[in-house]
């Protein structure tokens, strides 16, 4: 299916009403995950041209995907990954988890960037960052699709290289995910150390459901629930 190149549209934006002279862009991947890190990517790109077929990695074959990532790599001005684990996503929450591994990828970037473009919606990262949110940025923003598709060949590779020790669970297919595999493996075998103890996929695993791990709110918070499927058979 055709689709439209990302442009510097934002980030000349930005250049131009900010004054920013480093602009990072910024994408996550493996929030809707039950097992494994989220991982955020922080990539600064200049106002170069891409590399040819540049966009969501969503819509790339796996193929195409690690291809780009190899050639990306080599021209991003700079890029940084930051993870949040599975502990600390249940822990803190996922948007708290977001805002950790965000902070992480953008605290070892080689150069600070003056301005960040986010993708999505809601502005999970907040001050000290100037930022600037964009619906779908991974298709439409040069850095942001950069850092999508970046993020997503690492996150794999981890998922697929925890997964020696689980086999049964696929996750070099699902990367933790949902997927009729993972479900029989969880039924069967209950989660790995790996899984994300806090997720609504326990409720439906009565045998394993005292693993389940309830967080204590502090007063005037409001749970996490984002990304929190249900366990549907």
């Amino acid at each position: 299916m055709p689709y439209e190149p990302p442009t510097h549209t934002v980030e000349r934006s930005l250049r131009a009403t900010t004054g920013a002279k480093v602009i990072a862009g910024v994408d996550e991947v493996g929030r809707g995950a039950w097992a494994g890190p989220v991982t955020v990517c922080a990539a600064v790109t200049g106002l170069r041209r891409p590399p040819d077929g540049l966009t969501d990695s969503k819509l790339l074959t796996v193929r195409r995907r690690t291809e780009l990532a190899e050639a990306l790599r080599g021209w991003v001005t700079a890029y940084a990954l930051g993870h949040a684990s599975p502990e600390e996503i249940d822990d803190l929450g996922m948007t708290a988890a977001l805002r950790l591994a965000a902070f992480r990828a953008l605290e070892t970037l080689p150069v600070r960037p003056d301005a960040v473009i986010l993708d999505g919606k809601h502005d999970y990262l907040g001050t000290p960052w100037r930022v600037r949110t964009v619906i779908k940025g991974d298709r439409s923003c040069v850095a942001v699709a950069a850092a999508s598709v970046i993020a997503k060949v690492q996150r794999d590779k981890m998922m697929a290289e925890l997964g020696i020790d689980h086999a049964d669970f696929g996750f070099a297919d699902n990367a933790g995910y949902p997927s009729p595999v993972h479900k029989a493996a969880l039924e069967e075998r209950g989660p790995t150390p790996y899984h994300r103890l806090s997720w609504a996929y326990l409720d439906a695993l009565p045998q394993w459901r005292h693993l389940k791990k309830v967080r204590s709110w502090a007063e005037g918070s409001v749970p996490e629930i984002e990304g929190q499927l249900g366990f549907d058979f």
